[in-house]
C-alpha cells in the first residue's frame, strides 16, 4: 500500500474515532491491531504488538511513574495546602494582590512535590479560592491564578509527563527534570509579577487584608514550620537527582517514603485516606498505562511501515527554515492540548515528530521542556482544556464562560515564557549540562 494512503488512513481514522468520543488508548490500540492484522498476515502481528508493548511498559524509566503518582496522592490527602495557605495568608496578606501571588507560590511548591496538574488545581481551588473571595478578591483573578499555578505541576519537576517523554524520546529523565526548573520558576514569577501589578492598578480586585487582621512577626514565623516537610521532600527528591546520588526512580521511592512521613506527622494516614490514596494512584496509573499500551502499538505501525521516517525526510527536505517547522509543531501541540490529555498528545505525535526533530538536530531535552510548556497552555485553553473542567468541578457555582475569560491573561503570559525559552535555549539546558 502507498505510504501516503496508509498515513491518511492511520491518522485520519485516529482523528475520526477521537471525535466520536472513543477513549484515546482504545482508539490507538484498535486501529493499530486492525491495520497490523491486514498488513502483516493476521495473528502473528498481534503477537508482535503484545511483545512490543510488554517491552515498552516494562522500561525501567517508567517504574518511576507509580512512585511519583503515589507521592502525589499521599500529599494530596495530607492536607498540606491548608498549612501552606495559612503561611502565605500571614506573610503576604498585607500586600495588594498578596494572597493571589502567594497562591502561585504555593502552586510552585506543590508542583515540586506532585507532578500532576489536576492535584494542585483541585486542592487550591477548594482551599485558596473561598479564602480570597471572602476577602474581596475578584473571582476571575482568583480562578486564573489557581489554574495557571496548577499547570506548574507538570513543568516544575518531578513531572509525570517528563518521565513518559524521557521513555519515548530516549533521553535522561534527570536531565528533563533539571531542564524544567528554570522555566518553571520563570513562569511562576511571571504570574506573580502580573498579579501584583494588576492588583496595584486595580486595588479593588486584589485588596490587602485590613490592618486589624494582620499578624505579628512572631505569628508569621510560627507558620514557617509548615514548609519544613514540603521543603525536605523537594530537597531529597531533586537534590539526590542533581547530586547524582540517585536516579529519578530511586528519588521517587525516597519521595514516596517522605510523603508518607509527612502524612503521618499530620496524622492523616487514616484508613479512609489510605483508601483514597490507593484509588487515586490506581486510577492515574491505569489511565497512563492504557494510553501507553495503545500508543506503543500505534507507534509500531508508524515505525515498521516507514511512515515516521518518511515524514521526517519530507519535513527536512522542505525549503523552509527549521524554526518555522518547529513553530508549526508547537502550534499543533497548542491545539491538541486543549482537546485531549497531555500524555496522549505526546504519544500520538512522538512517532512523527521525534525522528524529524532528530534530523533537524534540535536538542530533545530542550524540546521536551518546550513541549511541556505548550501543553500547559493547551490545558488552560477553551473549550476543552483539562484544567478548565477541574476548576469547574471544585467551583460548580462558576459558569464556564467566566472560567474561560479568567485564563486568557495567563495564556498570554505562558506564550511569552515559551517565546523566551525558544529564543534562549541555553537557559533550559544550563542545569542539565551542569548536572552532567
Amino acid at each position: 500500500m502507498d505510504l501516503l494512503i496508509l498515513a491518511i488512513i492511520l491518522f485520519g481514522s485516529l482523528i475520526f474515532f477521537l471525535t466520536l468520543g472513543i477513549p484515546v488508548a482504545f482508539t490507538m490500540g484498535g486501529i493499530s491491531l486492525i491495520l497490523g492484522f491486514f498488513l502483516w498476515g493476521g495473528s502473528p502481528s498481534i503477537d508482535g504488538f503484545v511483545l512490543g508493548t510488554f517491552e515498552e511498559v516494562t522500561n525501567p524509566i517508567l517504574t518511576a511513574l507509580p512512585l511519583y503518582i503515589f507521592m502525589a496522592a499521599v500529599l494530596r490527602y495530607a492536607d498540606l495546602a491548608d498549612d501552606l495557605y495559612e503561611l502565605i495568608y500571614r506573610w503576604f496578606g498585607g500586600l495588594k494582590g498578596g494572597l493571589a501571588a502567594g497562591t502561585t507560590f504555593i502552586s510552585a511548591i506543590f508542583a515540586a512535590m506532585v507532578g500532576v496538574v489536576s492535584v494542585s488545581t483541585a486542592t487550591l481551588g477548594s482551599v485558596a479560592r473561598p479564602s480570597m473571595l471572602k476577602r474581596g478578591y475578584d473571582d476571575k483573578l482568583t480562578i486564573g491564578v489557581i489554574m495557571a499555578g496548577g499547570t506548574l505541576g507538570i513543568l516544575i519537576p518531578p513531572s509525570i509527563v517528563m518521565i513518559v517523554y524521557a521513555s519515548i524520546a530516549e533521553v535522561s529523565a534527570g536531565a528533563l527534570f533539571m531542564g524544567g526548573v528554570i522555566p518553571g520558576v520563570v513562569a511562576a514569577f511571571t504570574f506573580i509579577i502580573y498579579v501584583m501589578i494588576y492588583s496595584y492598578i486595580n486595588p479593588d480586585k486584589g485588596p490587602s487584608i485590613p490592618k486589624d487582621e494582620r499578624f505579628t512577626w512572631k505569628e508569621k514565623f510560627e507558620t514557617l514550620k509548615s514548609v519544613l516537610i514540603p521543603a525536605l521532600v523537594i530537597i531529597v527528591v531533586l537534590g539526590s537527582i542533581y547530586s547524582g546520588m540517585a536516579t529519578p526512580t530511586e528519588a521517587g521511592a525516597v519521595g514516596a517514603v517522605g510523603s508518607l512521613f509527612a502524612a503521618g506527622v499530620r496524622k492523616k494516614l487514616t484508613l479512609t485516606n489510605l483508601k483514597l490514596i490507593f484509588i487515586m494512584t490506581a486510577d492515574l496509573l491505569g489511565m497512563i498505562f492504557w494510553i501507553l499500551i495503545g500508543a506503543v502499538a500505534y507507534a509500531r505501525v508508524v515505525t515498521v511501515t516507514g511512515i515516521g521516517n518518511e515524514f521526517a525526510t519530507f519535513i527536512t527536505t522542505l525549503d523552509v527554515n527549521n524554526w518555522i517547522i518547529l513553530l508549526i509543531m508547537i502550534g499543533f501541540f497548542l491545539i491538541a492540548g486543549m482537546l485531549i490529555d497531555t500524555v496522549a498528545v505526546l504519544l500520538i505525535t512522538a512517532p512523527f515528530f521525534i525522528p524529524a526533530l532528530t534530523v533537524m538536530e534540535f536538542d530533545l531535552v530542550w524540546f521536551g521542556i518546550i513541549f511541556v510548556m505548550t501543553t500547559c497552555v493547551g490545558s488552560l485553553t477553551p473549550p476543552f482544556g483539562i484544567s478548565l473542567f477541574v476548576m469547574k468541578g471544585v467551583a460548580p457555582d462558576v459558569r464556564l464562560s467566566k472560567i474561560y475569560r479568567a485564563v486568557v491573561p495567563f495564556i498570554m503570559l505562558y506564550i511569552v515564557v515559551i517565546a523566551i525559552f525558544l529564543i534562549f535555549p541555553d537557559w533550559v539546558l544550563w542545569l542539565p549540562e551542569l548536572m552532567r
